[in-house]
């Protein structure tokens, strides 16, 4: 009884103090509700504190953010193209440098299984109209472009050709082929001619939505296809990284329906089915729709941009922790105010430039287990599909008028990087090396390779942001000293042993740090840093102390 009153209490004590806030000062609170609730307007503000007070009545995810996650810490810049729809080159060419220069440094371009071998098993050449030509050639156009201005690609293999496909599957242009060999002899095909340009590809997308999957999902056969495709794909490349199909977010238990089977049972379907072995990347969607993307509102029956954090935790229940998630497609619909259908919500391009930066910068601050975010899309090559509503996603016009969210997007890309709370690897895209660094693979380091200084010219420095900052040494025999210099102060020692983790800043303020770390003696190995955001003291004092003397008055009377 009393532990009840206790809750009641500090419910009512956390929301009159909302309320009471939100009158005395409404921009300021404004602003912070809507950084809790993802929510503009005021009523809608009080009813997403109602509900994320709910948060307390139930477990959060357990997303074991101090696990060293591999492909986590990359440039996260990524964007979603359709090149291969642009019958002029110049037009590719023209898309592919604004996106370079917006700050973008992946593109996700689809390389269509029905679109390059395209009339029977074995035939790459295009016969579709004359002259003839190779199938591979816009293609090899589309990588060569991606080199030119410094873009990495994410391939998205998917889509079976009319042959490959049964006679009952022939209107299902995204229907799994009859023969899932024959798809894994497509992916070989690709990854062999391109190996060494492409390093990342994804195979098929939204597998457990009815529409992508021959009408109706199925977990066991989507990891069948998914087995075959990573195994060709590693006998084309090794080195090549496989990213699973994206996941869609829905709430939805039929297969058979168009919106699928909701996407927490069907991804633990997948584990189900042993697609743990098949892939290094994990995929999913991360659309806002209705809601901004600091909704910090967790139901699993909400669609919000706070999803990942149960696809983390599925993923950490199975053993795979170490995988990161990478988002294939995130955005807000900016349809006009007049536009019928707004099925997946609708926000101003003002709104939208906004909700897309705070999508990146919540990614990078909050969920060190997410890599690439893939804003969706750049442009189409037409507007013939001005009267959809997933048209109203583009950057772009096809005229290649620019909408607000590029600029939005191109200052915060082109801002320094910085490295968040979380246990980062030595290759964190934040990092910079100067002297003569070398990457040595150890089974016994995290993950299975660090970065080796070779004397006291070699330096690294990155910024921070956090209270405290620990560097992961890596295995090898050995012991030296290291000078840090933290916020241009004077250079501290710290002695470190190999394997060991060596503390290098503790307690600061809550801010941006710029830390330089030099070897004075011995050979550094560096096999990540772990970075903590720790409230203050005295704030952890402050409410320990109200909770007591609020919890003693209730015993008292009671």
């Amino acid at each position: 009884m009393v532990w009840r009153k206790l809750a009641v209490a500090l419910l009512l004590v956390a929301l009159l103090g909302a309320l009471t806030l939100l009158f005395l000062r409404p921009k300021p609170l404004s602003d912070l509700l809507f950084h809790w609730t993802g929510e503009t307007d005021t009523l809608p503000q009080v009813r997403g504190v109602f509900q994320l007070l709910t948060n307390w009545t139930r477990p959060q995810p357990v997303t074991a953010d101090l696990v060293s996650v591999a492909h986590a810490g990359v440039n996260p810049f990524g964007i979603n193209t359709f090149l291969e729809q642009e019958v002029e080159p110049a037009k590719r060419e023209r898309q592919v440098q604004l996106i370079s220069e917006a700050g973008f440094r992946w593109i996700r371009q689809a390389f269509p299984w029905e679109d390059i071998e395209i009339h029977g098993k074995g035939d790459f050449e295009d016969r579709r109209w004359q002259p003839y030509h190779s199938a591979w050639d816009k293609y090899d156009h589309i990588v060569d472009l991606a080199g030119q201005y410094d873009l990495q690609i994410i391939a998205l293999l998917k889509g079976s050709p009319l042959w490959a496909r049964t006679d009952q599957e022939t209107r299902w242009t995204d229907a799994p082929p009859a023969d899932y060999e024959d798809f894994g002899d497509y992916v070989y095909a690709v990854v062999s001619r391109y190996r060494g340009r492409i390093h990342y590809y994804q195979l098929w997308n939204e597998p457990n939505l009815g529409d992508e999957w021959g009408g109706v999902a199925n977990a066991e056969e989507y990891v069948r296809l998914l087995r075959i495709g990573y195994q060709r794909a590693k006998e084309a490349d090794p080195d090549c990284v496989i990213l699973s199909g994206a996941l869609a977010a829905t709430i939805e238990l039929d297969p058979h329906s168009p919106y699928g089977i909701n996407d927490f049972i069907f991804l633990q379907q997948m584990y189900n089915a042993g697609a743990a072995d098949s892939f290094d990347i994990l995929s999913i969607q991360g659309y806002g729709l209705w809601s901004a993307a600091y909704d910090r509102r967790m139901r699993p029956r909400v669609l919000n941009f706070s999803r990942p954090l149960y696809v983390r935790e599925i993923m950490v229940r199975n053993g795979d922790a170490a995988k990161p998630i990478w988002i294939s497609e995130m955005n807000w619909s900016a349809v006009p105010a007049d536009f019928p259908d707004k099925r997946y919500g609708y926000v101003t391009p003002e709104q939208q430039a906004r909700n897309v930066v705070e999508a990146y910068q919540r990614a990078q601050a909050e969920w060190p287990w997410v890599g690439v975010v893939n804003y969706w899309f750049f442009k189409r090559a037409t507007d013939a599909e001005k009267n959809q509503a997933w048209y109203y996603f583009r950057m772009a016009e096809p005229d290649f008028t620019l909408m607000p969210v590029y600029y939005a997007v191109k200052e915060y890309a082109n801002q320094p990087p910085v490295m968040y709370p979380g246990y980062h690897q030595e290759d964190h895209w934040a990092i910079e090396y100067e002297g003569h660094w070398e990457t040595r693979e150890d089974s016994a380091a995290v993950l299975g390779s660090y970065r080796l200084g070779q004397d006291g010219t070699d330096t690294l420095s990155f910024t921070f942001h956090g209270t405290d900052l620990w560097l992961q040494v890596g295995p090898g025999v050995g012991q030296g000293t290291l000078l840090v210099t933290l916020d241009g102060r004077p250079p501290q020692e710290r002695r470190w042993r190999a394997g060991e983790r060596v503390e290098l800043a503790r307690r600061l303020g809550d801010g941006p740090h710029q830390v330089m770390i030099r070897t004075a003696e011995g050979q550094l190995s560096v096999d990540g840093f772990i970075v903590r955001r720790e409230p203050y003291w005295w704030f952890k004092w402050t409410v320990g102390l109200a909770v007591v003397g609020l919890a003693g008055w209730l015993i008292r009377r009671g």
